[in-house]
C-alpha cells in the first residue's frame, strides 16, 4: 500500500466554518488550545502566517494546519497547529512531511519548531519519527480543560536545516 498524499491550499475566510468545527471536535479539543475564529482570521491575514486546509487525494478537506514565524528574521518557523479529522491513516505523516518540505525548501527555514502537549504521546512519537529532537519542556504551562481539572506541560521540538538536508541526503524525506 502505497503513502497517502494529503495537498496543502490557502485557506479562505469560507473555510473557517470547517477548520473551527475540526478544532472543536472531541477528538482534537484536548490536544490543542482551541482558539476564536477572530483568531484564525487573523493568521489567515497576517504575512508572517500561514494557514492551509489540508486535503485528501479526492480533494475533500480533512484538517488545518498554521504556520507562524514565516518572515522571521532568525528564520526560525513555528508549526503552530496540525489538526486533521481522520486519525491512524498516515495522514498526520505526509502532512509533516509537506510541511518541513515547505519550511525548508520554500520558507528558507534555519529551524522548524512546535510544541507538543505532554499527553499527545501519539503525536511526539510522530514527531520523533520525522526528525524532531526535544529541546525541552515548559512544566505545567497550559491548564487542562473539561471534566479534568490541572495543568500539562509542553514539549518543545524542533529540527534545523542540516538535519533536514541530512534526512534528505539519507533518503528518509520524499522527493
Amino acid at each position: 500500500m502505497s503513502a497517502p498524499r494529503v495537498s496543502l491550499r490557502p485557506t479562505m475566510l469560507s473555510d473557517l466554518d470547517f477548520v473551527v468545527s475540526v478544532e472543536q471536535d472531541s477528538a482534537n479539543a484536548p490536544f490543542i488550545t482551541l482558539w476564536e475564529r477572530t483568531q484564525h482570521e487573523g493568521a489567515i491575514r497576517f504575512p508572517d502566517s500561514r494557514h492551509f486546509i489540508v486535503e485528501d487525494e479526492a480533494a475533500a478537506a480533512i484538517g488545518f494546519v498554521i504556520l507562524q514565524g514565516c518572515r522571521n528574521p532568525h528564520r526560525s518557523v513555528e508549526l503552530k497547529r496540525i489538526v486533521l479529522a481522520p486519525k491512524g491513516q498516515g495522514l498526520g505523516r505526509a502532512c509533516v512531511r509537506q510541511l518541513k518540505k515547505l519550511a525548508f525548501t520554500q520558507l528558507g527555514a534555519h529551524r522548524f519548531w512546535l510544541d507538543v502537549k505532554a499527553l499527545n504521546t501519539r503525536a511526539q512519537h510522530l514527531y520523533q519519527s520525522e526528525g524532531f529532537v526535544e529541546e525541552g519542556r515548559l512544566r505545567e504551562s497550559v491548564r487542562l480543560s473539561g471534566a479534568v481539572d490541572g495543568y500539562d506541560s509542553l514539549i518543545v521540538m524542533a529540527m534545523l536545516d542540516r538535519e533536514y538536508q541530512a534526512r534528505v541526503a539519507l533518503g528518509q524525506e520524499p522527493a
